[in-house]
This record gives structure tokens, sequence and C-alpha cells, in this order.
């Protein structure tokens, strides 16, 4: 008996957009730029080489970097690392690995969120915002940028938004049960906790006081691993962004405490401390005090931060508490091995991590019900449901920008209020699809999107105009060509991230020929796309348009990161020493650890020592009674430079090289750097 075929079922759109954001995962984070470049001196190399030595001393509780405690970081970056290190060997792509998985749990947790917070009576979930705030995630390139080193934020801002999601989660039960209108539908919890993964039409199969209190304690319980991926403010910023909006939305200390009573504050807490204090608790006890430290004092008008001295020095929880996390946010941190991005900078930086979204970021931040929200009112609940999500979305918008404005902050500190932008731009650009498709008039969503494409495409023209004059009025490097000779170093900028690349000049530009082009006709025809779809009135198809150039404008930024990689690393340096170097070979690097932390990593080495460099990372910890020997002066050297074992000596070509007795013989070159050595090349 003949059956009638049945055509393929089309997927939902849930379904499409869970496989549109993890193909371009797949395509952008987690396939080449897993391999390439290498991994870079400084902080990216230092964590891979903390999780590295992690699995090698057994020991999960206190981080070591060369052999020394490094106290003041928090563990789940490189326990993740530890684990993948465990998994699949120690290698460039499982360092990365963790990292690229955090953004994947991103994109779809935006998703999610913007697909549930966008929807409406008629329409249950809004896929097209989704879909918008998961692209907005990817292609975005503070995001993309600073997952390129192995930095905690991008965690931050996962266990931040998940944090967020639980209560506007409780905040929509709230709302149903106490005004009995239509809201949007609690989610599943173990859909949740998988990262939202689709749509769970099935009613909430708990009651509402189970569903409350276990939505609080998944609250409590993303807060404690977000103060164990970066300290206090992984409390901090949920909790302040949680109480402004009770406040700003009850009105009503009675009423704002009632509230707070219902969101199981105290078995919360239990949660919080089972997940957060035992970590915390052991490594205090692993690191006491040694010997008589100083206390901090305060005279003539300043605080005195005491210097540690061998054996006396204050244990972790001074350290990590007092010294990392106060001093930190007061510029009154030891030792002074930081900058602090002008204010001014700090907020315009905003603009490029999220472009060219950031274009549609004040139209978004106006849909917050700002005025209504601080204006003086004698009912308690006056907001509606779509607008306290806003004001909540904008609230975590600026809390974070806000906080790190007073204090001492790097280019990347604004992360974790990327994602709550995006989803108010999300919103704004599916509300602006919308109205173009009902053909409603006035449209005035259209007609500012309309305006917006004419900046943008002015924008875009000005940036593809420079691009392509660096690339006709800039000769390629002749082969073989080391890219630093051609840079002008401006090391003032180096406590920056990627400060070495204000040493690009027109001369260097030369050698990133391809990056430029793509950049150029990238900017040029996404922008230019986006204005002659939004002028016929098709935003949608504007919006696609401008995520393609985004993607390859982050392509662009890939290309050149890694032409740019060997002067940001030591990584062909390690290779180049790496198949005559012996166990008992001395490596020495001269300066700072950090300057060529590279080695440790790439050649398993733990016992580097520093020539004129006890600083940075190392300095605290190396005040510890059981801190190796490594630290070395000009006269230790020099005994050591005579001994029959080899040595190797990194150096940076704009330092001037000690003097040394006997004969040095050079190894290699590459990227601004070299290895000398005291004995010639045996190959």
């Amino acid at each position: 008996m003949s059956q009638t075929s049945r055509p393929p079922t089309a997927l939902s759109p849930v379904a499409r957009n869970g496989l549109i954001l993890f193909v371009l995962w797949l395509l952008f984070y987690a396939t080449l730029t897993l391999f390439v470049p290498p991994l870079l001196d400084d902080a990216d190399s230092v964590h891979a080489e903390v999780a590295r030595e992690m699995l090698l001393r057994h020991d999960w509780v206190t981080l070591y970097a060369n052999g020394i405690r490094y106290l003041e970081k928090a563990p789940i970056l490189y326990w993740s690392m530890a684990l993948s290190f465990k998994l699949f060997g120690v290698n460039t792509a499982a360092a990365r690995l963790p990292i690229a998985l955090t953004v994947l749990s991103l994109a779809l947790l935006l998703e999610g969120f913007a697909r549930r917070a966008f929807s409406t009576p008629e329409q249950p979930q809004s896929p097209r915002a989704g879909l918008y705030a998961g692209l907005m995630l990817l292609s975005s390139f503070g995001i993309f940028i600073f997952t390129r080193i192995l930095l905690p934020d991008a965690d931050v801002c996962l266990w931040l938004t998940l944090a967020l999601f639980f209560y506007w989660a409780t905040e929509q039960a709230d709302e149903r049960q106490t005004h009995g209108m239509p809201q949007n539908r609690v989610p599943h919890l173990r859909e949740a906790k998988v990262g939202l993964r689709e749509a769970n039409r099935t009613p909430f199969p708990f009651t509402k006081a189970n569903a409350s209190i276990t939505l609080c304690w998944l609250f409590a319980a993303c807060c404690a691993l977000n103060v164990l991926t970066k300290g206090l403010i992984g409390i901090v910023f949920p909790l302040l962004i949680v109480l402004t909006h009770l406040i700003l939305t009850r009105r009503n200390l009675h009423a704002v405490l009632t509230r707070i009573r219902q969101l199981h504050p105290l078995s919360s807490t239990i949660v919080f401390l089972v997940i957060a204090a035992p970590w915390h608790i052991l490594i205090a006890l692993a690191n006491p005090t040694q010997g008589h430290p100083g206390a901090l004092s305060f005279s003539h008008g300043h605080w005195s931060v005491p210097l540690p001295t061998d054996g006396n020095v204050h244990g972790w929880l001074w350290f990590y508490f007092v010294n990392e996390q106060l001093l930190r946010y007061l510029n009154l941190r030891v030792p002074r091995d930081y900058d602090t991005v002008p204010l001014p900078l700090f907020w315009a930086l905003i603009l490029i991590w999220i472009m060219p979204w950031s274009a549609f970021l004040y139209r978004a931040l106006a849909t917050v019900p700002w005025r209504k929200a601080l204006r003086p009112r004698v009912s308690i609940r006056t907001l509606t449901p779509p607008e306290s999500t806003l004001l909540l979305l904008g609230l975590w918008a600026i809390i974070p920008v806000l906080f790190f404005s007073l204090s001492t902050r790097q280019e990347y500190y604004v992360l974790p209020a990327l994602p709550a932008m995006i989803l108010l731009i999300a919103g704004w650009l599916d509300a602006e699809a919308t109205e173009a498709e009902s053909f409603t008039v006035p449209n005035p969503l259209v007609r500012s999107g309309q305006r917006i494409s004419v900046v943008l495409l002015v924008l875009g023209s000005l940036a593809a105009l420079t691009a392509g004059f660096f690339l006709l009025h800039s000769a390629p490097p002749n082969p073989g060509t080391d890219l630093a000779s051609l840079l002008k170093q401006n090391p003032s900028d180096y406590a920056l991230s990627f400060g070495h690349f204000l040493d690009l000049n027109a001369q260097a530009m030369g050698a990133f020929r391809d990056p430029l082009l793509l950049t150029a006709v990238a900017l040029f025809s996404g922008t230019l796309a986006n204005w002659l779809l939004r002028r016929n009135y098709q935003p949608h198809a504007a919006n696609l348009c401008l995520a393609a150039a985004t993607f390859a404008f982050v392509l662009a930024a890939h290309v050149g990161l890694q032409i740019f990689s060997p002067v940001l690393s030591s990584r062909q340096l390690a290779t180049a020493i790496q198949p005559e170097l012996k166990p008992s070979d001395l490596i020495v690097i001269h300066g700072e650890y950090e300057s060529a932390s590279t080695l440790g990593f790439y050649l398993g080495r733990n016992d580097l020592h520093i020539l004129n460099g006890r600083s940075s990372n190392l300095w605290y910890g190396s005040f510890f009674p059981d801190a190796p020997p490594i630290f070395e002066d000009a006269l230790s050297l020099k005994v050591r430079w005579l001994e029959p074992r080899r040595i190797f000596l990194w150096q940076d070509l704009s330092d001037p090289v000690p003097t040394l007795p006997g004969k040095t013989f050079f190894i290699a070159q590459s990227g601004g750097k070299e290895i000398l050595s005291n004995q010639p090349n045996p190959y």
C-alpha cells in the first residue's frame, strides 16, 4: 500500500535562530580562531600558565604563576581551562575553548531573553528580537576582541545575564499573580539552566511558590559563580541593579521590603554561601599572613598602603579583598602596574564595542521609562510589565558603566553592560521592523531608522575612505620584514589592553593590506545596503546586511590580530629554542615576566628567571617565604653567564643588552624581541 510522503518539517523560528547562531559561533569562535593567533604575552598566556600549573601542582585552591603564588584572581576561569587541558591536552585551542563556549551560551541566552522580553499578547514570543540579540552579541567587536585574550569578563557577562534573567522571571510571575493579566510565560527551569535552547509550550510544572523559590536560588547561584569569577562585583552588580529596580517600581519602602521577603533572601543567601564560601575559606587558610607586615594608615591627607618585604607579607584575605578589590577601585592598589582609561574615552569606546548597532543605542535607551519611573506618585505600581522590563534593562545598561566611571578602569570593564544594551537595541529594531511591515502611519520608528541609516552611511564611507587611503599609500613590506621594525613604539600606552596597536603608523599599515581591504568593502557596502533597504521600508533586510558587514569586519580584525601577533607574542622565539632546550637549561627574561610569559606556557616551564623585573603579577607572591629564588640582578646574571649549563636570555630590542662576561651568541629574533645565549647554537 502506497503512503503519501510528507514534506520535510520546516524548522520553527526558535530552532532556526539557534541553528543560525550556532553556525556563526562555529565559524567565528570555535574553528580557526581557537588555534591562531598564538597566545599573547601578558594576561593571555599568564592566565593559561596559571591553569597549566594548577594541573601540574594538583592544587585547585591556590593559584600559581611561574612557581609563585598568584593571589589576585578568582578561580573559575582557571578551573575551566585546567579542565579543558585535562581533556584535550595543554595547547592553545584547549586554553580558548572554555571562553568560546561561554560566548555560545551567552548568545543563546540573549536570544531567549529577547524573544521573551519583547513578546506581546498577540505574539507570545518574538523570534526576530531574539535573532537580533544573538547576532549582535556574536558580531560585537568588544566581545570578540576581548575573548581573544583569556579574560574572565565574558563569564561575568554570562553569570550576570543569567542572574537578571531569573530575577526578571520572578517579576513576571509576581505581575501575573498580582494583577491576573496576561504576562510572558515563566520559563521552564530546566530549559533556563541549559541556556534557553527552545521555548517550552507546556504549562509551568511547579506551583507559584516552588517556582519563585527555585528561581531565587538560581539567581543566588549565578551571583556566587560570578563572585568565583571576578570577585565582589559578581554580587555588587546584580544586587545594585535589582534593588534599584525594586525601589523604582515599588516606590514605597514597605512594598520594597515585602517584595524582598518574597524573594527568599535567607535561603538564597545560604545557597550563595554554599557555592561561594568554600574556596574563599580554603585559600585563606592556605595563604595566611607571614611575618609582620605593616598596616594601612592615613597621614598628611592621604592613605599609605603597606609594602611587603621578604617574609613579611599580608595573607590572601587582605591582598584579595582589600588590595585587589577596595584599593584597586580607589586607585590605591599596590603595585601600581596598571593604567586607567580616561573617562571620555571609556564612554566613547562603548560605541566601538557594539558598532554599528551603537547607532541605535540612543533611541533604544529612550524607550526606557526613565521619567515615569522617577516621577513622584501616590500609586505604588504604575509601570506596566513591558515598561518594568525596559527599566530593568536600562538600569543594567548604565549601572556598571557608572560604577567604573568612579574608579580605575580598563577598556573591557564596560563589557557587563553590553548584553543589556544589546537587548534594548534588539527590542527597538524589532519594533521598527514590525512598524514597517504593518504600514502604519505615522511611523516614527521607521523614520528614525532611516535617519540613522544616513548617519551610518556617512560614517561607514569615511571609515572606508580612511582604510582605502592607507591601502593606497602604504606599500607592502619586503618579504621577511619584521613588523616591529616598522612601528613607532609608545611604551607609555602598554599598560592598556592592546596598547601596542597605538604603535601603528602609515609605514606599518602596509602589512595590513588584506584586512584593510576587507574593512573598506564591508563598512561601505554594509552601510550602503542598510540605507537603501531602510529607504525602501525593509529594515529587517537592512539589519541582516548590517550584521553581515559586521561579521566581515570581525573577520578583518582577526586577520589583523594574526598579522600583529609576532609583536604581541614570544611564541616564535619559544619555537626557535624548543628543539635544543634541555631541562637543566636556564631561561632568563630581561624585564617583567609578563613581557615574555608565552615562553613559560609553550615551553612547559614554570621556572623562568627574571632580570630586573620583580613587579606586576609575580611581585606580591614573591615575598612569601616559599617563593623560588628566580629574580636576578646584573651581578647574579654575570655569575650565571659563566656557568657550564646553557642560558637563554630573552631581550627586547628597544632595551640595552646587559653587560655580560665571555661570549654572547645570537639565537633568534622576532617581533622586536630576541634570544641570546652564553653558548652557540649546536645545529
